[in-house]
């Protein structure tokens, strides 16, 4: 393999296209460990081809970018705090063996074992993966997924394609062969991913990331259907997301990308366009090799919330980090607590992290035209997995009438990604949460939350989240929380 490090220092930049789209998503509440510290498709092959995926050969785990700008993460080492890694553990001591089965391979079983509901089911068609040969309109990639780990399937491929949130490394992609000859193994992808999934596509700096994508813009009164892929977040109008994807559920007449096939050559002018409220897919293509005929509007709302707030922890991770390194190289200084760390150590952190405090309180996030509802089931399963407080309240709780949760603040915070902070990071998204809920921080930033807002979601946070409780209870918090920047501070 060629050396990572020259072509990425070189500005080369490779386009493979593991867009994940994440594939995105948390699958079923996967245990919190606490830290010490675009265009027309090809034709589906025929079914009774052999599964065989036209993939570029896999690349070792060797030479990374960031080993030189993070070397204390450890990228090219064996990631340890993740769903895949906690489940190959299990299948070499026996406890769990994954079983292939008609017609979808080893997806069934491995779900099964990762605690991932089938009801997670979401469907793109745009060619934004591994594997582009294999996608198109009539055989989307299924994506499911939970709170941490992303699993994408796609008809006819022989490959399972697999994200998940390591609590140190941030995303790490993996792929599992979907083939009955010998035992289910799961390799580690690395370069042929990471060339998508890169802040900076290795170029130097970066850090690896989790990505959503529509395929499709609009300008000048038409949709365009040949752009590249763009990324969308919270904060992107409902009627500008989901290019490239199927969508299901009631979206009471709001107008958005999803659903629109792209023509043979051209753009579609906006006239044409309406919004679709679709139950199933059964009409636009063959639904009967996938787990269930829908791509739930719901679960492609918490998908997209789910990877913005990983990426903003993953950045916050890596990047305080670096800068606890660089105030003593190969000490241990993570450790450090918030009063421990100098005054202009402290101003960078402000800066690093309030992206990371404001993400997960939702600021900027676009409100709804209209209520949405999914039909797969999601919205309930995804409710249920808790905790609640002592009144039956959870940071699960949906509202989906204007927005998407009923109290804004990201269930993340109970994820082992964000338990694995440096302490001084989440003492700080601490502090400014404290002083933001209760109303010490009433700036215009936070002018989403109102003062129930604030006090509902406050008291789910004590009674749910241990050390957030215990840091309040030591008192001086809200008086000695930290100043937030100004808006256009950047970390």
């Amino acid at each position: 393999m060629s050396d990572i490090r020259t072509r990425a220092r070189s500005g080369v930049r490779r386009r493979s296209a593991f867009a994940m789209l994440v594939c995105a998503g948390p699958l079923a509440l996967a245990p919190t460990a606490h830290c010490a510290e675009a265009a027309v498709a090809t034709a589906p092959a025929s079914a009774t081809q052999p599964r065989q995926a036209s993939v570029p050969p896999r690349q070792p785990v060797s030479g990374f970018v960031y080993d030189v700008d993070y070397p204390f993460i450890d990228y090219s080492g064996r990631p340890e705090r993740n769903d895949i890694a906690r489940l190959e553990a299990r299948m070499r001591s026996g406890r769990v063996k994954l079983e292939y089965r008609e017609p979808r391979g080893y997806l069934d079983s491995l779900l099964e074992a990762l605690g991932i509901d089938p009801d997670s089911q979401v469907l793109v068609f745009s060619k934004t993966s591994l594997q582009t040969d294999f996608i198109s309109p009539q055989t989307p990639r299924a994506i499911y997924f939970n709170d941490d780990t992303y699993v994408a399937w796609i008809e006819h491929s022989s490959l399972i394609e697999i994200t998940t949130m390591d609590a140190m490394m941030g995303a790490v992609f993996y792929t599992l062969s979907d083939r009955p000859a010998g035992p289910a193994r799961f390799e580690r992808e690395t370069t042929r991913c990471l060339s998508c999934h890169d802040t900076f596509s290795l170029s130097g700096g970066g850090v690896p990331n989790f990505l959503f994508l529509s395929a499709y813009t609009r300008r000048d009164g038409q949709i365009v259907t040949n752009d590249v892929a763009r990324h969308t977040s919270d904060a992107t109008p409902l009627a500008d997301r989901w290019g490239g994807w199927y969508v299901t559920g009631d979206l009471g007449g709001v107008e958005h990308l999803g659903n629109l096939l792209p023509p043979p050559s051209g753009d579609i002018p906006l006239s044409a366009v309406h919004p679709r409220n679709l139950a199933v897919l059964d009409g636009l293509f063959d639904t009967k090799p996938y787990l269930n005929d829908k791509s739930d509007v719901v679960a492609l709302l918490v998908l997209q919330h789910q990877v913005d707030v990983h990426n903003l922890i993953i950045h916050a991770n890596y990047k305080s980090r670096m800068l606890m390194e660089r105030l003593q190289p190969g000490s241990s200084t993570a450790g450090l607590t918030w009063e421990q760390l100098p005054p202009r150590m402290q101003r960078q952190f402000q800066a690093l992290l309030e992206p990371l405090v404001r993400g997960m309180l939702m600021v900027g996030a676009a409100k709804f035209p209209a209520p949405v509802h999914g039909n797969s089931g999601f919205a309930q399963s995804f409710e249920a997995r808790g905790p609640r407080d002592p009144q039956g309240r959870s940071l699960r709780d949906l509202d989906l009438q204007t927005r998407l949760f009923k109290y804004p603040l990201s269930f993340l915070i109970y994820s082992e990604g964000f338990d694995c902070l440096p302490p001084a990071a989440k003492e700080y998204v601490y502090r400014r949460l404290d002083a933001i809920l209760t109303g010490h921080d009433t700036s215009p930033a936070f002018a989403n939350l109102s003062a129930a807002d604030r006090a509902a979601i406050f008291e789910i946070l004590r009674a749910t989240k241990p050390d957030f409780a215990r840091a309040v209870a030591r008192g001086g918090m809200s008086a000695a929380a930290p100043n937030a920047p100004s808006a256009g501070a950047k970390g």
